[in-house]
C-alpha cells in the first residue's frame, strides 16, 4: 500500500517513516502533478484548511481519487474536537474510512494499528 503524506513540522514524516509501505510527500510544488495508479492511504496532519488544502488538490488530479482507501490523521488531543479535524474532513469528503488517528509522531502502538488497518482494507 502506499502511503501519501504531507508534513509541515516534520512530526507525520517522523511517523510514516515507521511503517512498512512505500511512501509520497505530497507538498506545494508536487500536489498537482502527481498522478499514483495503484491504491494509497493519506496520512494528513491537523492544520487549517488553508494548510492542508494541498491534500486535496492531489485527490483530485487525475484519477487519484478513485485509488483512494483511507485517511489516518496525526494531532494534539489537547485540541478536544478538533483532533485530527483534516483526516476526519477528508475521510467524510471522500467516502473512504478514518483508519486511526494519532499524537504528533505516534509510537509503536500506533504503527501497528495502521499495519493492521491496511492489511484490512486490502
Amino acid at each position: 500500500m502506499l502511503v501519501v503524506y504531507m508534513s509541515l513540522t516534520g512530526q507525520t514524516r517522523k511517523f510514516v517513516q515507521k511503517l512498512p509501505y512505500e511512501t509520497l510527500e505530497i507538498t506545494l510544488a508536487n500536489a498537482f502533478d502527481l498522478e499514483v495508479h495503484q491504491p494509497y492511504i493519506i496520512v494528513a496532519p491537523t492544520y487549517d484548511v488553508e494548510a492542508t488544502d494541498i491534500l486535496n488538490d492531489f485527490i483530485e488530479t487525475g484519477n487519484n481519487q478513485a485509488y483512494l482507501k483511507g485517511v489516518c490523521g496525526s494531532g494534539n488531543l489537547n485540541f478536544n474536537d478538533l483532533y485530527c479535524f483534516t483526516a476526519k474532513d477528508l475521510a467524510r469528503d471522500y467516502h473512504v474510512p478514518l483508519l486511526h488517528c494519532f499524537e504528533f509522531q505516534g509510537n509503536e502502538k500506533d504503527v501497528e494499528i495502521v499495519k493492521e488497518k491496511v492489511n484490512e482494507i486490502g
